[in-house]
């Protein structure tokens, strides 16, 4: 890839784990996660309206955005869902691991097949993935639970990128941004609007900072998010894209031991590492 397409990658890298520790350290992580979500869809209409992008251009694509809603959907929920469960340090680097979700759907789906290095990239990214579950004294899976959703919240976003590789072809970020956003706030609205989400709301009270604070995320979110919009944009191949993304793991767990005090960090970085550079030869060669 070209320097300029690697500078966006590894900057949308280093902001993506700082929004995710926020959303984390969050007591309420679905009303965080709702929150981001409606600022990220104000951002992207503000965007979009002050650089003069074509909203119109998106009913061209409409099937697309859909798989990327569903994509975005399934990452969205199940990511809020595995936090609740467990350390950020432990489960990021597996939602993270996109490249995995691609070389799989194409060889189930579509009987590709691969060179030996991305099998051993495979085994070495699985490898990395148990140890980061691994509690001394436990069960092997401490939590099957949270990795099961971890995995989900992976799944989509493999779908949510392979659509918007292909949307940077036809749309601006903040048209796909708010396209996507915004049928995602009326269905996180109805789905947790229900569980009482505005009675917590209020009960939060939040003073000015507090509210600022709560903001924050969804700006960050956004800037990521359209950083590698803007590396598709500008050529850059999904797989190749979301391997250097994983740049952003090694960060979520050291993040997740500064901040949240979360355990055996040295045996974390070990393990985040081997299953970065596993992704890499997976996205790399396949």
């Amino acid at each position: 890839m070209a320097f300029e397409i690697v500078a966006l990658v590894l900057l949308s890298a280093a902001l993506h784990p700082v929004w995710n520790l926020i959303v984390k350290r969050n007591p309420d992580t679905q009303l965080g996660y709702f929150i981001l979500t409606i600022t990220m869809c104000f951002s992207s209409m503000m965007h979009g309206l002050l650089t003069g992008a074509d909203f119109s251009s998106a009913l061209a694509v409409l099937p697309l955005l859909l798989v990327s809603v569903c994509g975005q959907f399934l990452y969205g929920t199940c990511l809020t869902a595995t936090f609740e469960r467990g350390d950020l340090s432990a489960y990021y680097p597996i939602i993270r691991a996109s490249p995995v979700f691609v070389v799989v759907v194409s060889v189930v789906l579509f009987s590709k097949t691969y060179p030996a290095i991305v099998l051993l990239g495979i085994a070495m990214a699985v490898g990395g993935g148990f140890l980061l579950l691994y509690r001394r004294g436990s069960r092997f899976l401490d939590n099957p639970g949270a990795l099961g959703l971890a995995l989900l919240a992976m799944s989509g976003t493999g779908i949510y990128s392979l659509a918007d590789s292909r949307l940077m072809d036809s749309i601006q970020p903040s048209v796909l941004v708010f396209m996507v956003t915004g049928p995602l706030v009326i269905i996180y609205a109805a789905m947790w609007f229900r569980k009482g989400i505005v009675i917590r709301w209020r009960a939060m009270g939040p003073s000015g900072w507090e509210f600022a604070y709560l903001l924050l995320p969804g700006v960050l979110a956004y800037a990521s998010y359209c950083l590698i919009l803007l590396a598709y944009q500008r050529g850059g191949e999904v797989a190749a894209v979301t391997s250097v993304r994983q740049a952003s793991i090694p960060i979520s767990v050291a993040l997740g031991g500064m901040f949240l005090r979360e355990g055996a960090m040295a045996r974390r970085f070990f393990a985040a590492g081997l299953l970065a550079v596993g992704i890499v030869f997976i996205a790399m060669n396949g």
